[in-house]
């Protein structure tokens, strides 16, 4: 069974417990059932530099990132160096996530925030509202076609963005529907984790021009942003990079600097 099947089969048993302690009407009536979404395409399309950074501090491809540095300096210093919007993993099992990451987060910051997630259930896009997210991400690899349709079409009925992950040109012609807003291109192969930027390139010019569009993944330095955008790329989902520093948001500020005295 490959990483990606584990996950997935993990998160099944999780939200068939999960099911048994909270309903749905719990999940609606938190108070961010109330609360005006950020938008997420604005952020990006309003910057020249959009760099969603995320907060992640476990991965299958490289275990311990960063347990230590607390939520709230993470957030804060992403803010100050100037990410558009965020990035939280809320997966527990492989990732070390927990939705207290995006409820803290959401009490010191009004960045947009993404839930990033194996999202494969209506519960969990009703839940992902319920605890302050502007937007999630749907899999490509791990959904259907009618899946996609039916979850974005739920996340947009709730005022949610919706940013969907491709790998290969097969899942971008099952995503191209009214109910995505972003197409985010991952360059890590979520089946055996392998890296490479060259996944983005070479997809750029299959992605409809209504889509915002950004890259995700091993992008580590000023010339991967570089060559990015010269194939279009409206934004970068950027984690790892910048988490396995002891102060995430320095290490977002020296990148950007880095960025910009070499453009």
């Amino acid at each position: 069974m490959d990483i990606l099947s584990k996950i997935i089969s993990k998160k099944i048993d999780e939200l068939n417990q999960l099911k048994k302690t909270i309903s749905i009407s719990d999940l609606e009536n938190s108070k961010f059932f109330e609360r005006n979404n950020k938008s997420i395409v604005n952020a990006l399309i309003d910057n020249e530099l959009s760099i969603i950074a995320e907060h992640k501090r476990k991965s299958p491809s490289r275990s311990e990132i960063n347990s230590q540095t607390p939520t709230e300096k993470i957030i804060n210093g992403y803010q100050e160096a100037g990410a558009v919007a965020l990035s939280i993993l809320t997966e527990k099992n492989f990732f070390n996530g927990s939705n207290n990451d995006i409820l803290n987060a959401r009490k010191i910051t009004e960045l947009p925030i993404l839930r990033k997630d194996f999202i494969i259930d209506e519960f969990q896009v009703i839940e992902s509202k319920s605890i302050g997210a502007d937007g999630i991400l749907l899999i490509a690899a791990c959904l259907d076609n009618k899946q996609i349709i039916k979850l974005s079409e739920l996340a947009k009925s709730l005022g949610l963005e919706v940013l969907i992950e491709i790998h290969d040109l097969s899942e971008l012609n099952d995503c191209c529907i009214d109910s995505v807003d972003i197409i985010g291109v991952n360059n890590r192969n979520l089946k055996t984790f392998n890296v490479d930027i060259e996944t983005s390139i070479s997809l750029s010019s299959k992605i409809p021009s209504n889509y915002a569009k950004i890259s995700e993944s091993g992008i580590s330095n000023s010339n991967d942003i570089i060559t990015l955008k010269n194939f279009g790329y409206d934004g970068f989902l950027i984690g790892e990079n910048f988490m396995k520093s002891v102060d995430p948001g320095r290490a977002l500020a020296n990148f950007l600097n880095e960025i910009k005295n070499d453009c």
